[in-house]
């Protein structure tokens, strides 16, 4: 798959679209932080047009009735539940348009040229999708213990240039040129939509497609972490949760049924060596009084604990209870 003319045009037709569920006040910070975002992208030429989607995924489409009437953005109220088909309502809604960009409801643009960034790494890098950093802030502090654990750190983008290429990226800051992801017939799977990892599948599956994605280093976005989700328990759960996804990713992409037997044994092993080590960790930072060592022992376990639940099919619903199922 070559790239798509899309992005060589200048200036392209752009959706952001907003995924939103129960989250008003965060949406509401949210659209009025994109006003100087489409004046900076169109003034500059970096956009023919920019078009905000607001996809509220709540049956009683709670966030559509906080948005004042005269808010200048396109109202959709998707009842399927789950993430995965509200980004595929997205993908629906964006006819008429060349290039889709995701930002999450909790998150706000770092400044007002992030989306013009995001377009002119695409154009300059002749890439067909492109991601950038995400850094979770804080109002008001959070718990030192959460904090020496990494649990929001995102080390694994740290380092990563602009123009650099990758092969999977979360969709909570990103660009897709429609053309290349409707002639991939990529679309994001409704098995993830209330687990997590739609986002990774949804990539690796465009990059196996032939897309060419990069990253863009300045195009930085911040999340707004709300008081609800400070908490030991969360910070746990969450990392839990990604672990098991990023194995069900694994067993999906695996063409065969001996490639899927390789993940499960690979995840297997690597989630009883990261408990050992993560309980070992912990009885260390018990002994010495660290908090650290307790804080990324925990955080190693349960990494471990949704390897090892990922391996055996179970799947995790997000602020929920595990409950038994295939992974394919």
């Amino acid at each position: 798959m070559t790239p798509s003319a899309s992005i060589d045009r200048t200036p392209p037709a752009v959706m952001v679209a907003v995924p939103t569920y129960r989250r008003p006040d965060d949406l509401r910070r949210l659209v009025r932080s994109l006003d100087p975002v489409v004046v900076y992208a169109t003034t500059v030429g970096a956009a023919s047009r920019v078009d905000i989607l607001v996809i509220d995924n709540d049956p009683d489409a709670s966030g559509l009735a906080v948005l004042p009437d005269d808010a200048p953005v396109i109202r959709v109220h998707e009842r399927s539940p789950g993430v995965a088909a509200a980004r595929n309502r997205a993908l629906d809604e964006s006819i008429g348009h060349d290039v889709l960009v995701f930002i999450d409801d909790d998150e706000t643009p770092a400044a007002s040229d992030w989306l013009a960034r995001l377009l002119e790494t695409a154009r300059d890098h002749r890439a067909d999708a492109v991601a950038g950093p995400v850094l979770t802030v804080v109002d008001g502090g959070i718990d030192p213990w959460i904090e020496v654990g990494g649990f929001f750190a995102r080390r694994h983008t740290r380092g990563i240039l602009t123009g650099e290429v990758i092969q999977r990226a979360a969709t909570n800051n990103l660009l897709l040129d429609l053309a290349i992801v409707r002639a991939s017939g990529v679309r994001f799977d409704d098995r993830f939509g209330r687990t997590g990892g739609e986002d990774s599948l949804f990539t690796s599956q465009l990059h196996r497609a032939g897309a060419r994605m990069v990253w863009c280093a300045e195009a930085l976005v911040l999340d707004h972490l709300p008081e609800t989700r400070r908490t030991r328990a969360h910070a746990l759960g969450r990392v839990r949760g990604m672990s098991a996804a990023g194995v069900r990713v694994g067993l999906i992409l695996a063409p065969t049924r001996s490639g899927r037997t390789v993940v499960r044994a690979k995840a297997t092993l690597a989630g009883v060596a990261r408990i050992a080590a993560g309980v070992a960790r912990t009885a260390t930072g018990a002994l010495v009084r660290s908090e650290r060592l307790d804080a990324t022992g925990r955080r190693d376990t349960m990494r471990g604990v949704g390897a090892l639940e990922g391996a055996a099919g179970h799947i995790r619903i997000h602020y929920g209870e595990p409950v038994r199922g295939a992974s394919r």
